[in-house]
């Protein structure tokens, strides 16, 4: 019986084998539709430089040409101005006066030197003799040694008192001034300076003289007034 059923085996092989053959070229065949075409060859004389990619192609406006809709346009536009509308009124005054535009310094003399004068005397509250020079402290309004002031109905010899208050500051020192180089024939009006004081300041701030009306000692000078110092306080 084993050997009536061998031969039909034997036929069922090539059929099953020519089946698969068969369905494998139908699923290649039918694999063509659903891949994408392949892409044009590139010839030689095409060079990578005349490629050019896709984002500098120009793209054309396929929307209809009309102009641009105004919203709120009273809304937004500035409102008209009439100029007669407008009043210019006065400008308001710097909060303090560091706003203030520094006072220009008056430009001196290229050939005056800063001169160091030894043992100076006062010989009054603003003048003072070093070296056979005389020197006025600019700035500064002299008071004259026989002067009397007058502090609550009480006169005294403030004048005396601000030529003593002067030289007893200057004795033993040295002041530093700005000075012409023939000063020695004549008495000359000068900034002085004892180290970094300034003379004018010292004098006019403590009441032993009085700021010129075109000088730099004003404010020194009302405070004085304020505080009643030297010849604006009491006697001394």
């Amino acid at each position: 019986m084993n050997q009536a059923r061998s031969p039909g085996r034997l036929l069922l092989a090539p059929m099953l084998g020519g089946l698969g053959l068969l369905a494998g070229m139908l699923l290649i065949a039918e694999s063509g539709r659903w891949l994408p075409p392949d892409p044009a060859p590139i010839t030689p004389a095409q060079d990578a430089g005349d490629l050019k990619p896709g984002s500098q192609a120009p793209v054309q406006d396929t929307r209809p040409g009309e102009p641009a809709r105004k919203i709120a346009e009273d809304l937004i536009a500035p409102p008209p101005l009439d100029p007669s509308w407008i009043e210019r009124i006065e400008p308001r005054p710097p909060l303090s006066e560091l706003g203030l535009a520094p006072r220009p310094k008056t430009p001196m003399p290229r050939d005056w030197r800063e001169t160091l004068l030894f043992r100076p005397v006062a010989t009054s509250s603003a003048v003072f003799e070093a070296m056979g020079r005389t020197v006025v402290i600019s700035g500064t309004i002299d008071i004259d040694p026989d002067r009397n002031c007058t502090f609550d109905n009480t006169g005294w010899p403030c004048g005396q008192r601000a030529w003593a208050a002067f030289n007893a500051w200057l004795r033993g020192r040295a002041l530093k001034c700005l000075l012409p180089p023939d000063a020695d024939r004549f008495a000359i009006a000068a900034p002085c300076a004892l180290g970094n004081q300034d003379v004018g300041a010292w004098l006019v701030s403590n009441g032993w003289a009085m700021a010129a009306p075109t000088g730099i000692y004003s404010k020194a000078e009302a405070v004085a007034r304020e505080a009643r110092m030297g010849i604006f306080g009491p006697p001394q």
